[in-house]
């Protein structure tokens, strides 16, 4: 069955970075696309960014642009959020989802605290 873990969130303060993984399972991670959501306390869950199959186009929310990446690793089944220069407004949990056959697929979400 399908399975997303996400891992490496945490608490930093302003200004600092965070590379959030999520490791996939139970698919053909190489042919689809992929896509980092985040929640925030009280607040719907917002789309962050999508990278697309193996032409790994990407797309940004206009709030993480220029200060996220999203990258892929289809020899590990592993997606990834580089984020830098975090500010407090980017607290939240961060989840990784997946569409397949018109069905959505979440992980359980990690924890990403930004606090002095």
């Amino acid at each position: 069955q399908v399975q997303l873990v996400e891992s490496g969130g945490g608490l930093v303060q302003p200004g600092g970075s965070l590379r959030l993984s999520c490791a996939a399972s139970g698919f053909t991670f190489s042919a689809y696309a992929m896509s980092w959501y985040r929640q925030a306390p009280g607040k719907e869950r917002d789309f962050v960014a999508r990278i697309s199959l193996p032409g790994a186009t990407t797309t940004y929310a206009d709030s993480v642009k220029g200060r996220f990446t999203i990258s892929r690793d289809n020899a590990k089944n592993t997606v990834y959020l580089q984020m830098n220069s975090l500010k407090p407004d980017d607290t939240a949990v961060y989840y990784c989802k997946l569409v397949r056959y018109q069905t959505d697929y979440w992980g359980q979400g990690t924890q990403v605290t930004v606090s002095s």
